[in-house]
C-alpha cells in the first residue's frame, strides 16, 4: 500500500534527478561556450529508494515547521558577471514540482530559511557532488582547471541566472543557517574556494529529515511515560498549546514551575504533542557555556526548528545559581534568542527582562485525582485504602501506577498483605532522597515509654488523630477548597533536652506507620545567603513526596526572636523564616519542632502553629515510671530501688544513660546490675552535667536486703 510519504519520497527524487539532469545540462553549456568541447552528460543519479528504511521518517517533518527569518536582501551582482549566452530553461517537470503541495525537499527548505532563487541553485551545486560521483569532473572542466573537481562561488556566478556577490557573505542565510562549508587555504580567493554542502541538509535534500548529529550527544528526545496527566495538569498542558498556536513572532518562553520535574516533563510533553511536535531535553549544566561554542548550537537548534517540527525542554531546576554562574549566563543568552517553542524547567519562575516569560505551575495531581488514580492503578482497590495513601503521600500518576504494579506483584507472588505491601512501597519511594538531606530516626518507643503528664499525652493523640484524618476533612469535608494555607500539621515540642521530645516523635511516628526524619536545624543554616533556602526546599519536597515526618531539633537556630535589621544577612534571615514557616503552613505531613529555650522564640512564630506541647523535668512519680521501663526485659537486675533511683534529680534522657552505663559496667565485671552499680553511674552522669555530687546521695549499703526495690 503506497502511503503519502512513499509518494512524497518518490517524487523528491524524480525531481533531484531532474534538477541534477538539468544542471549537467548547464554545465556542458558552460564547458562548451568557455572550451568549445561537447560536455558529456550521463544518466540521471539514483537516489536512495523510497522503501529504505532510512527514507521512513514521516511527513509531518517537512510539512510543519515555520520559515526562518530572512538575515539581509540579496545585492545584485553586476551585468559582467552573468552568463554571456542564453541558459537552458528548466524542464518542465522541475517547475511544476516546485509549484507542487508539498514541494520537493531542496524548495522546502529554501522557503524556511529564506534562500533566494541564486542561492538555492547555489546549493543545489554544492550538494549535487555528493549526489553524483560524476560531476566533480565536470566542475573542474566548467573552470578549466583540473585541480578544481569542487564547486566554487566563481562557479556559481557564472553558471545561474541573477547572481549576488553578498550570498557568501557570514549574514546571509547560506553561510549564516551553516547551510554550505567554505574551504579556503591560504590566500586563495573566496570566489575559488572549495564549497561543500553540510551533511545535515544533503541528507535533508535527499529526503532524510533527522536531527543534526552534532546536537544529539546534548539532547535527548522526551519519552511518553505511562500514567499520563490527572485533569488538572492537562489543563495546563492545554493552556501552553492553546497559547503557542495563537498569532506568528517569537513564541514565550514557557516556565514550568514546581518541585516536581517528571511532571513538568509531562505537561511539556503533551502540550508538544498536541502542537504536533517533537520534544527534546536539554540538561542546563549541557549548555556550551563558551560564546562561540553557545552561538553554534543555537544556529544549529534554530536551523533544526525550521526544518523539523521539534521543541525544547531545558532542565533547569536543580541548577546552582551560585555555583553554576556560567551555565545560568548561558542559558539566559539562549532564552533571548527566537529558539521556537521553548520549555524551561524550573523551581521557581525568572522574571528577566528580554524575551516574553510566561510562568504555569506544574503542581502534582489533586489529592482526589491522586485517589481515582490509585483505584483505578489496583487490581482490587480498596476505597479506605485509597484515601490513606492519597492523604500521606503525594505522587504523580506515573509513581502511583509503578508502586500499585510492585505492590500486586508481591501480593500475588509472596503472598503479603496489599494495603501493607503498598505502604511499603509508597514509603520506601522517598526514603533515599531524605537520607540525604536529614537523619532516620528508627521508631522504636511506646507509649510506656514516655513519662508526660496525661493532658500533653492527650495532646499528642490529638495530633496523631489529625494526620490520619485529614484526607477526610480537608477533602472529604471540603476545608481545603476554603483554606489557602494552614493545611499543614506544625506542632512544637519544648522543653529541656532529655525530657522525651524525640522520644515522643518516635511514638507519634509508630502509630502512624511513618518514617520520621531529624533535621538539626542549627546545620542546616548556612552562613551562605539563599542557601539556607534552598536546604529547606529540598527538604520539604522530598518529605512531601513519601509522607515522612519531619522533626526540627534547636528550633530556635531560626526562630528566635528577631532583632533590629542591621544588614543584607539580617534581612536574609528574616527571609529564610519566613520561608521556612511558609513551607511548614503548606506541608501536606507533620512538622515537628523541638526546642529547650520556648521563652527565647518569636511570639509571631508562635501563634502560627497549630500544637505547642510542653515536656516537663519529670518530678518523682514520672522518675519512678521512667526507673521501671529502662531495661530490656533480658538485662538481669537484682535489688533494684527505683524509688530511691528516683531521687536522683535526672531527665528521662539522663536515666537512660545511667541505665545503659550501669549495663555496661555490669558486663565488663560480670554481675547483674545492682544499685551500687547504678549509683556509680550516676555519679559519672552527675559530673558530667556539672551537677553537684554529694557522696552520700551515691552510697548503697551493701547489706541492703535483695528485692526491695520492686515497689
Amino acid at each position: 500500500m503506497t502511503t503519502d510519504i512513499d509518494q512524497w519520497l518518490a517524487a523528491n527524487d524524480e525531481y533531484l534527478a531532474v534538477a541534477l539532469e538539468w544542471l549537467r545540462a548547464r554545465l556542458g553549456q558552460l564547458v562548451q561556450h568557455s572550451a568549445a568541447t561537447p560536455a558529456q552528460a550521463g544518466p540521471a543519479t539514483s537516489l536512495v529508494p523510497a522503501d529504505s528504511p532510512r527514507s521512513r521518517p514521516f511527513l509531518g517533518r517537512f510539512r510543519q515547521a515555520e520559515a526562518a527569518a530572512i538575515p539581509v536582501p540579496v545585492l545584485p551582482a553586476p551585468a559582467s558577471a552573468t552568463t554571456p549566452q542564453p541558459p537552458i530553461a528548466k524542464p518542465a517537470a522541475m517547475v511544476a514540482a516546485e509549484s507542487a503541495d508539498p514541494p520537493p525537499a531542496l524548495v522546502l527548505l529554501a522557503r524556511r530559511m529564506g534562500l533566494s532563487e541564486f542561492e538555492r541553485l547555489t546549493l543545489l551545486l554544492c550538494a549535487a557532488v555528493e549526489l553524483d560521483p560524476r560531476l566533480p569532473a565536470l566542475y573542474a572542466r566548467a573552470q578549466e582547471d583540473s585541480g578544481r573537481p569542487y564547486p566554487t562561488f566563481a562557479l556559481a556566478l557564472g553558471l545561474f541566472n541573477d547572481p549576488a556577490w553578498d550570498v557568501m557573505s557570514p549574514e546571509r542565510p547560506l553561510r549564516y543557517w551553516r547551510l554550505i562549508e567554505i574551504s579556503q587555504a591560504g590566500a586563495q580567493a573566496l570566489v575559488s574556494s572549495a564549497l561543500k554542502a553540510d551533511e545535515r541538509i544533503v541528507n535533508y535534500l535527499k529526503g532524510l529529515n533527522h536531527l543534526d548529529d552534532r546536537l544529539t550527544p546534548l539532547l535527548a528526545p522526551a519519552v511518553q511515560q505511562p500514567g499520563g496527566l490527572s485533569g488538572s495538569q492537562q489543563q495546563v498542558a492545554d493552556l501552553i498549546a492553546r497559547q503557542a498556536g495563537r498569532g506568528s513572532g517569537a513564541l514565550p518562553v514557557f516556565q514550568l514551575v514546581g518541585s516536581d520535574s517528571e511532571c513538568k516533563l509531562l505537561i511539556a510533553h503533551a502540550a508538544a504533542e498536541r502542537l504536533g511536535m517533537i520534544l527534546y531535553r536539554l540538561p542546563a549544566l549541557e549548555i556550551p557555556a563558551q560564546t562561540g561554542d553557545l552561538e553554534t548550537f543555537v544556529r544549529l537548534w534554530r536551523r533544526e526548528a525550521a526544518l523539523l517540527p521539534i521543541a525544547l525542554y531545558v532542565e533547569a531546576a536543580g541548577i546552582d545559581h551560585n555555583e553554576a554562574a556560567a551555565h545560568i549566563s548561558a542559558l539566559r543568552r539562549l532564552v533571548e534568542r527566537d529558539t521556537g517553542l521553548l520549555f524551561l524547567d524550573v523551581r521557581e519562575a525568572w522574571n528577566d527582562a528580554g524575551r516574553n516569560w510566561l510562568a504555569f505551575d506544574a503542581a502534582r495531581p489533586e489529592p482526589s485525582e491522586q485517589k481515582a488514580a490509585w483505584t483505578e492503578a489496583l487490581v482490587s482497590p480498596d476505597a479506605g485504602q485509597c484515601e490513606r495513601l492519597s492523604a500521606h503521600f503525594n505522587f504523580n500518576l506515573p509513581s502511583i501506577r509503578q508502586i500499585a504494579a510492585a505492590a500486586d506483584a508481591e501480593a500475588r507472588t509472596e503472598g503479603a498483605e496489599l494495603g501493607q505491601a503498598l505502604w511499603n512501597h509508597s514509603l520506601r519511594r522517598a526514603r533515599p532522597a531524605l537520607e540525604r538531606l536529614a537523619q532516620l530516626v528508627p521508631a522504636k518507643a511506646g507509649w510506656a515509654d514516655l513519662a508526660l503528664p496525661l493532658a500533653e499525652k492527650e495532646l499528642l493523640r490529638q495530633i496523631i488523630g489529625q494526620v490520619k484524618a485529614r484526607g477526610h476533612v480537608y477533602d472529604g469535608w471540603g476545608f481545603r477548597a476554603r483554606m489557602n494555607r494552614g493545611l499543614g500539621i506544625s506542632v512544637l515540642f519544648a522543653g529541656e533536652s532529655g525530657t522525651g521530645k524525640t522520644m515522643a516523635a518516635e511514638v507519634i511516628a509508630g502509630e502512624l506507620g511513618l518514617l520520621i526524619f531529624r533535621i538539626d536545624l542549627s546545620a542546616v543554616v548556612s552562613k551562605y545567603i539563599g542557601e539556607t533556602e534552598k536546604n529547606l526546599r529540598r527538604l520539604f519536597d522530598a518529605a512531601e513526596d513519601g509522607g515522612a515526618i519531619l522533626f526540627f531539633d534547636e528550633a530556635d537556630a531560626l526562630f528566635g526572636k528577631r532583632s533590629e535589621v542591621k544588614d543584607s544577612h539580617d534581612r536574609y534571615a528574616n527571609i529564610e523564616v519566613n520561608y521556612l514557616l511558609q513551607r511548614i503552613e503548606g506541608f501536606r505531613g507533620l512538622a515537628i519542632l523541638a526546642t529547650n529555650m520556648k521563652a527565647s522564640l518569636d511570639a509571631a512564630f508562635l501563634r502560627r502553629l497549630r500544637f505547642i506541647v510542653n515536656f516537663p523535668f519529670p518530678g518523682p512519680t514520672e522518675r519512678v515510671a521512667i526507673w521501671r521501663n529502662i531495661f530490656p526485659a533480658t538485662v538481669p537486675t537484682t535489688g533494684l530501688d527505683y524509688h530511691r533511683l528516683a531521687r536522683l534529680n535526672l531527665t528521662g534522657g539522663s536515666i537512660h544513660n545511667v541505665a545503659l552505663n550501669a549495663a555496661f559496667l555490669a558486663a565488663d565485671r560480670g554481675t547483674r546490675v545492682t544499685m551500687p552499680l547504678l549509683l556509680e553511674a550516676a555519679r559519672t552522669e552527675f559530673r558530667k552535667l556539672e551537677k553537684p555530687v554529694s557522696e552520700a546521695d551515691f552510697r548503697w549499703p551493701e547489706a541492703a536486703p535483695a528485692g526491695t526495690g520492686g515497689a
